[in-house]
């Protein structure tokens, strides 16, 4: 009899261990905290709204709002999808593409008073996709996860320059009309491993580690120069050289996933 009363005794504290675990998993007006499945995603920096709230509670009259930062130095838009609630895919996305121009006024060629343009152009690109998948361990707001991931990543950039004043017998300056660097290729691939507490419903702080293995790859690149010799203007184009890299270490060294160790804000929807 003694053992049966144990046995239901035991059954009460577990059920209501169990009661107040969930409860404790949904906000009042009954909105759960943990991600479900088909929920997507979105990570920022949180830095700014840590500050932010720091500074409140210490009562700096400077305090600044704070915003939305990107989570990583190379501006990627980090998102996931959830297949169910304890798996997640991971992707990050930067589509980078820039031309910036500048004139500047010289005096033209034989004259005092004439002035002409000289341009410069830079124009860049940054292409880089990040993939994976990660898994969600525990049935509390303090959730950990852990999972690997993948990266591709392409960048250029050159500058080209045109001249108001053409070369002639009377301007036999040697200049540069154009200088690109060769083409960037990266890969890797990076295991992690972190955590997060959910704060309000589907709405998380925490942040992650990781370890990755990362080979680049930049093809050679050419300037090319005009002059003046003696009878008309030519034009000469060298090589420049290449290089490639290989890392293996933590996220610290290795930022070709950006800076992973950042405290983060996860929003859910």
């Amino acid at each position: 009899m003694k053992k049966i009363n144990l046995l239901l005794v035991a059954a009460f504290i577990t059920s209501s261990i169990y009661a107040q675990e969930q409860q404790g998993l949904t906000s009042k007006k009954g909105e759960p905290f943990l991600p479900e499945a088909g929920d997507w995603a979105i990570s920022i920096n949180a830095s700014p709204f840590l500050s932010y709230f720091g500074n409140f509670i210490g009562g700096n009259g400077l305090n600044a709002a704070p915003n939305f930062n990107y989570l990583t130095t190379n501006q990627s838009i980090i998102g996931k999808y959830f297949i169910d609630s304890q798996s997640a895919y991971r992707v990050g996305v930067r589509v980078g593409l820039s031309s910036d121009g500048q004139t500047t006024k010289v005096p033209g060629t034989g004259s005092a008073t004439t002035q002409v343009d000289n341009k410069r152009t830079i124009s860049g690109s940054d292409i880089g996709l990040t993939a994976g998948k990660e898994w969600r361990k525990g049935k509390t707001r303090l959730q950990g996860f852990y999972g690997a991931e993948a990266e591709i990543d392409l960048s250029s950039n050159s500058t080209s320059y045109t001249y108001g004043n053409p070369l002639s017998a009377s301007n036999t300056t040697s200049r540069t009309t154009e200088s690109k660097s060769g083409s960037t290729f990266g890969i890797g691939v990076r295991g992690f491993i972190g955590a997060e507490y959910f704060i309000f419903p589907k709405m998380a702080i925490g942040g992650e580690f990781g370890w990755a293995i990362c080979l680049a790859s930049t093809g050679e690149g050419q300037n090319t120069t005009e002059s003046w010799n003696g009878t008309a203007a030519t034009t000469t184009t060298t090589k420049t050289g290449g290089k490639s890299s290989f890392i293996v270490d933590t996220d610290h060294i290795n930022s070709i996933f950006g800076p992973t160790g950042t405290i983060r804000l996860t929003l859910h929807f």
